[in-house]
């Protein structure tokens, strides 16, 4: 197994399992299976709706003896309602309880993105609270005390620009130790990689696959297909592997981190795999030609008419 050692020394396992888009009565059984398969490592976020089954999951794997609360990471992330000051211990407090865990090894803040604490999604514009209304600051500060306090581990952010995270370790006491964000070889990122690796911040890749199963509101007229890329699938071939185990490879080729989603228990196992794939120096270069800067994740629907937000990725 591969890890990567934040600046605090805690170890991330490279492959994790993500939860997001997971249904109700399959995500628990996916985390059972994916801790038998070797997986040591289950994001989590408290808006994917599903966190009190994955608890519950957590609490018969430890109770059967498959894995041990120490030998596992547990990430999860503080959702856009919660980002005053006086919401972000207890929301942090909900996740520990639906996780049925005394403290996270990793809380994210989700989105540089802020609604009223009433508001599950915000669609209009007084359902949001501007930048000046609740500064990110004032958030994370909230966040070094849930990790000097022990609730957490390890702290980060999620979906956050070069220039959100400069904005951020300027006045930050604790820096942010990952920055999960979208990434695939169609959205390689290269200059975010490099300041984060500049930063020894670490990266994870969300719809590492392409997220083919998102709601079909979150998708864009014929999207392009990942798993069925003629480069990929001529790598994964060369391999003898599946496209999904080559895109998984890439990641920990660049020292990223990866959170591929599956229900599946043949897919969960072939995902973890990935470790085993060694790609060349030819494919590589194959893949890094794909760059086209497309995301499946565009961050859109934080922009409404009037909205404070716009233009998250700050591109």
């Amino acid at each position: 197994m591969k890890f990567y050692t934040l600046k605090n020394e805690q170890k991330l396992p490279a492959i994790g399992l993500g939860t997001w888009k997971s249904a109700p009565g399959e995500v628990g059984k996916a985390v059972i299976e994916a801790l038998k398969a070797g997986y040591r490592h289950i994001d989590c976020a408290a808006t994917y709706g599903n966190e009190a089954e994955v608890g519950e999951a957590l609490k018969t794997a430890f109770a059967q003896g498959i894995v041990e609360r120490q030998d596992i990471w547990v990430t999860s992330k503080l959702w856009n309602n919660a980002h005053e000051s006086d919401k972000v211990i207890p929301a942090l407090e909900k996740t520990l309880t639906d996780l049925q865990l005394n403290y996270l090894d990793l809380y994210l803040i989700h989105w540089p993105v802020a609604f009223k604490a009433d508001v599950n999604f915000a669609t209009k514009a007084n359902e949001f609270l501007t930048p000046n209304e609740a500064p990110i600051i004032d958030t994370w500060k909230k966040m070094e005390e849930a990790y000097e306090g022990g609730l957490v581990k390890s702290i980060g952010v999620s979906n956050f620009s070069i220039q959100k995270l400069k904005d951020l370790m300027v006045d930050a006491t604790h820096q942010p130790e990952v920055n999960q964000v979208e990434l695939h070889p169609l959205l390689q990122q290269n200059e975010l990689l490099e300041f984060c690796n500049n930063n020894s911040i670490i990266i994870t890749g969300y719809s590492p696959l392409g997220s083919g199963d998102r709601a079909t509101s979150m998708k864009k007229d014929n999207e392009p297909s990942l798993l069925n890329n003629k480069i990929i699938k001529d790598i994964a071939n060369d391999h003898n592997c599946t496209s999904a185990q080559v895109l998984i490879a890439w990641h920990l080729s660049r020292g990223t981190a990866v959170i591929p989603k599956s229900t599946n228990p043949q897919r969960i196992k072939q995902n973890y795999e990935s470790y085993e794939i060694e790609l060349t120096d030819s494919d590589l270069e194959k893949i890094a030609a794909m760059d086209k800067n497309y995301r499946y994740v565009d961050g859109t629907f934080f922009e409404v008419a009037g909205g404070p937000y716009k233009n998250i990725y700050d591109e």
